[in-house]
């Protein structure tokens, strides 16, 4: 796991298998993205089993099977696809390509597992939305900085006992580091990537709505800027955005690509949630000069809290998604809340005002 490197991020956790060897199986492709590594990871750690992967560049191939040796190499996407015992197929794929790719998978009578951002187009969403009620499949989606971190899972679970009552506003702050030069061409094209509030800026709303419990809510204000990248023209390198939900909590998120070299992670995510009864704040990947990260405070009526969680909460969603293949139930995410979440990021996006 690089801490240095946000595209090459991929979490391990320790394995909680909700499943026997070989009772689920599941395969990868388009590994465009590092994070298919944190997803594939997570779904090894609850039980399931890697049968294929594939991709047309060799290279990546080659680096995947070194990570796990043992996974079969197809030699194309249909090889997959037609296999009768591979459940679900997880993907990250350029994000342009990620919404048709699941429609393809869904309608091959198998569940996708897409990295974030899950579309980069309104229309994408909608042909995903068609197929996934079509087939019956799920189009899950890794909206990892809440799902593969153990400090934003454990507030959801303190948030769900009530620990500071309801969340009326949710803060969130999601800095990453560019490293440009280690970048595929992909990510400076806007066409590509959709922009920072659709692709970065996803994890953002996709916490927002869970936190607050809203199944809906409203773009108010949300602009980008390129402020100190001008050799990349397409890039953004700042967003932020605010929202009102259908639970009457509000929401501010920034994203950006302007982490400091001196930074010991590759971004000092944070997420502040407001509660009528006191006040979490998450510091997920680093506390700055104290050490690592996964640290919760917590303020409430019984005092001031601090509180490490690495390595004690684990990361439950994996196991999750798992039966809801198998048993098409929706505990780990309901299919319209992921549908949801994309679709608020990409109106954020489409909205924007472009600041010079």
């Amino acid at each position: 796991m690089s801490k240095q490197d946000g595209m090459n991020y991929a979490p391990q956790g320790k394995p909680r298998p909700v499943v026997e060897r070989g009772e689920f199986t599941f395969a990868a492709m388009a590994l465009d993205h590092g994070h298919v590594y944190g997803m594939c990871n997570g779904l090894i750690e609850a039980g399931g089993t890697l049968k294929w992967v594939y991709d047309p560049d060799p290279a990546k191939v080659r680096s995947f099977c070194d990570t796990y040796p043992g996974v079969a190499v197809a030699a194309s996407e249909q090889e997959i696809l037609q296999d009768p015992e591979v459940r679900l197929v997880a993907a990250a794929a350029v994000p342009s390509d990620r919404g048709p790719l699941g429609v393809k998978v869904m309608r091959h009578g198998k569940d996708y597992f897409t990295d974030k951002t899950p579309f980069t187009t309104l229309d994408q969403l909608a042909e995903a939305r068609a197929a996934a009620q079509a087939t019956g499949r799920k189009y899950a989606v890794y909206y990892s900085e809440r799902l593969h971190v153990e400090s934003a899972v454990f507030a959801g679970q303190l948030v769900h006992d009530g620990a500071i009552g309801r969340v009326v506003q949710v803060l969130g702050l999601g800095p990453h580091r560019l490293n440009a030069p280690s970048r595929p061409d992909w990510f400076f094209q806007k066409a590509k990537y959709g922009g920072i509030l659709c692709d970065i800026g996803s994890h953002q709303i996709e916490q927002f709505l869970y936190f607050t419990g809203s199944n809906d809510a409203k773009v108010l204000h949300s602009k980008v800027a390129n402020y100190n990248n001008k050799n990349y023209p397409e890039l953004e390198d700042f967003g932020d955005a605010t929202l009102l939900g259908s639970s009457g909590a509000s929401h501010y998120f920034r994203v950006d690509w302007l982490t400091p070299s001196g930074l010991s992670t590759w971004g000092d995510g944070r997420t502040l949630l407001m509660g009528t009864e006191g006040y979490i704040e998450l510091r997920k990947y680093v506390d700055i000069a104290r050490g690592e990260g996964n640290q919760v405070y917590l303020v409430n009526g019984e005092g001031e809290h601090r509180i490490d969680v690495s390595g004690k909460v684990g990361f439950p969603y994996f196991g999750e998604l798992i039966l809801d293949s198998m048993n098409r139930t929706e505990n780990a995410m309901t299919q319209e809340h992921a549908f949801k979440a994309a679709e608020l990021c990409l109106l954020a996006q489409d909205q924007a005002i472009r600041v010079e």
